[in-house]
C-alpha cells in the first residue's frame, strides 16, 4: 500500500528520459537494489521483463509487463512475483525550456506481511534513491544537469 507520486524538472528532453527508463535491460548496471533483469518476450512496443532485486538477505524474482507510448509515457503491469499488486507509470513531458517534467507514480503491496511491514519504514528512502538513479544515469549519458527543481 505505500504509494508515491513525484514530478520532478529535469534538463533533458522527453525522449532521453523515456530512454533511460525504457531501457529495462540496463537497469543492473545502476539501479539500487537490481541485481539482474532479463527481457523474456517483446512485440513492439510492449515486453515481458524478469527482474531480480535483492536488498541484505532478500532477494527475489519477479515479472512486469511494460508497455511504451513513445516518448511519452512507459507503464508497468505486474505479472508474477512477491506482490499483491504493482503499478508504475512515468509520463515524460516537454517543460518549454528544453528540458522535461517527468511525472513518477508507483504502488504496491507485498503479498508477505512481514516484507510489507519492512518496506513500509524503508519506502520513502527507498523510491527516493531509486528516482536519483534514473536522473544519474540521464547524466552519465546525456552530460550534466545545469538544475534540476522538484516540482
Amino acid at each position: 500500500m505505500p504509494v508515491h507520486s513525484e514530478k520532478r524538472r529535469l534538463p533533458y528532453t522527453p525522449e532521453q528520459v523515456f530512454n533511460v527508463v525504457a531501457e529495462v535491460d540496463k537497469y543492473p548496471e545502476f539501479l539500487p537494489w537490481c541485481k539482474a533483469c532479463r527481457i523474456t518476450r517483446r512485440q513492439g512496443d510492449v515486453f515481458f521483463a524478469d527482474l531480480i532485486v535483492s536488498f541484505k538477505v532478500y532477494r527475489e524474482r519477479f515479472t512486469s509487463k511494460v508497455v511504451l507510448d513513445h516518448p511519452r509515457q512507459i507503464d508497468v503491469e505486474y505479472i508474477d512475483g512477491p506482490f499483491r499488486y504493482l503499478k508504475n507509470r512515468w509520463r515524460f513531458e516537454e517543460d518549454g525550456e528544453g528540458g522535461c517534467i517527468v511525472d513518477f507514480f508507483v504502488d504496491f503491496e507485498f503479498k508477505s506481511r512481514i516484507l510489507q511491514g519492512l518496506i513500509g519504514l524503508l519506502f520513502n528512502e527507498a523510491v527516493q534513491r531509486m528516482v536519483r538513479a534514473f536522473e544519474e544515469r540521464a547524466n552519465e549519458l546525456y552530460g550534466p544537469s545545469i538544475g534540476h527543481a522538484t516540482v
